[in-house]
């Protein structure tokens, strides 16, 4: 099974560079992307219509703004879309697809660089996010999450560490949440593979840093440990345009 996330930083603005043809040549599982900007009537039918998907959709109250979506080829057995918080729930950043055999959740996790109330929301946001899938896997649960997590969690994550070490997506407070993820039981699954610096997949547009590979990896699949005998695979897509972010994935034997 391959599974990708990508944020797309505004669906209407990749589908005009390629997207759904990009999308045909994957044939990606399920294919997760967030920022996507757009309530459903606002998709293009092309998208909305895709052969052989299934397309299900949190978008945010505000317009133009955050939203998640998912293009799956089983159809899950429940599909979550609240967190039971509305602060949290009216952005449009969690869709959960649920299946027999795991529990998956898309997420566009908050950006904390705007003001000091926008990083107490993310890091609540945060804890939220870990209680739950904590949640799940005690009671046997196997839990994918993925997504745009807006945070690097070792100098090795970005090219840049130490400018950008009092910068909200590299503070001590942010990257000690995936230490707690991962003490939890989950998996980096890219890191699990490959232990090098070098791999990012955001990079800043108005400094041209792409061109550089001046980037930062904040685009994860993090897996619970009962998942991984089956992981196969873990990538970075970096030879995909479209969007600041690349696409990140992970093909797992389900």
């Amino acid at each position: 099974m391959r599974l990708i996330s990508w944020n797309v930083n505004g669906l209407r603005a990749v589908y005009k560079k390629g997207f759904e043809e990009w999308m045909a040549r994957d044939e990606a599982d399920i294919l997760c992307v967030q920022e996507i900007k757009a309530l459903e009537e606002q998709f293009p039918i092309a998208l909305r219509e895709m052969n052989g998907y299934e397309l299900f959709i949190h978008s945010a109250e505000r317009k133009g703004y955050s939203g998640v979506a998912c293009w799956a080829k089983e159809k899950p057995r429940e599909v979550i879309r609240h967190l039971g918080e509305a602060a949290f729930d009216q952005e449009g950043r969690v869709l959960g697809l649920v299946y027999d055999s795991f529990t998956l959740f898309n997420i566009y996790f908050p950006n904390g660089k705007a003001s000091a109330e926008r990083l107490d929301y993310k890091m609540r946001f945060y804890d939220r996010i870990l209680a739950e899938a904590a949640h799940l896997k005690k009671n046997g649960r196997a839990v994918i999450i993925c997504g745009d997590v807006n945070t690097a969690h070792q100098a090795i994550d970005l090219a840049r560490p130490d400018e950008n070490s009092s910068v909200s997506g590299f503070l001590p407070e942010e990257r000690a949440w995936i230490d707690r993820l991962l003490e939890e039981g989950f998996i980096d699954t890219f890191r699990h593979f490959q232990p090098e610096a070098g791999h990012y997949s955001w990079w800043d547009y108005k400094t041209r840093a792409r061109e550089r590979n001046v980037g930062w990896r904040i685009d994860y699949f993090f897996i619970s440990e009962d998942l991984l005998p089956r992981l196969k695979k873990a990538f970075i897509l970096k030879d995909v345009y479209g969007s600041d972010h690349c696409p990140v994935g992970i093909e797992l034997d389900l």
